[in-house]
């Protein structure tokens, strides 16, 4: 039941992603968009490093976490909590929510929801995803394939996004970003 269950949030995960990118997409008639590269950037590396670690999670025997079954149902909670945050956030944001690093004439600084905690809450639960989606390999490999390659994607990212909310919204932005951690409350 735990495979079946993951492997069907595992393609809504990856169908909303596609939507995600479509639908809400800037255009400059639309915004400035500000992205310098960074959304295509995130996706092939998001293509290639799921795309390493699931041929290695399968060339590579799932013993070396010593074939812990409780990592599934781990990673199954990951993979729900990841969506989660990352869909409430999206939620929250609403119109002013860009696939890519867009700033629009009504946008301005959210602190509400999730918001209140962290800056980047859909990379947080981007980032739980992509440990979810290494936890589930089972092997050492496969979860540094699907972990550091989409974070450092996702920390330029996150790089080219607050100088885009520092240039449009200067001291408001700068005051919450001494106020709310990027990614960890409290921690980073």
């Amino acid at each position: 039941m735990i495979s079946t269950l993951w492997t069907w949030l595992y393609w809504i995960w990856v169908g909303s992603e596609v939507m995600i990118a479509v639908a809400t997409r800037t255009r400059r008639s639309s915004g400035n968009v500000r992205d310098r590269g960074s959304m295509l950037l995130l996706w092939i590396v998001i293509f290639t490093s799921i795309t390493a670690c699931e041929c290695v999670r399968y060339a590579v025997h799932s013993s070396t976490f010593g074939g812990a079954h409780w990592l599934q149902a781990a990673a199954l909670a990951m993979l729900v909590l990841g969506l989660a945050i990352r869909w409430t956030a999206i939620v929250t944001l609403g119109k002013s929510f860009s696939a890519n690093v867009a700033i629009r004439e009504s946008q301005k600084v959210h602190r509400t929801g999730l918001y209140r905690f962290v800056r980047h809450p859909s990379y947080l639960g981007l980032l739980l995803v992509f440990l979810a989606v290494g936890l589930h390999a089972r092997n050492w490999i496969s979860l540094i394939l699907a972990v550091v390659p989409t974070t450092l994607a996702l920390f330029y990212r996150i790089h080219v996004e607050e100088k885009a909310l520092r240039d449009a919204f200067g001291e408001e932005y700068a005051a919450y970003s001494r106020e709310t951690k990027r990614l960890v409350p409290g921690v980073f």
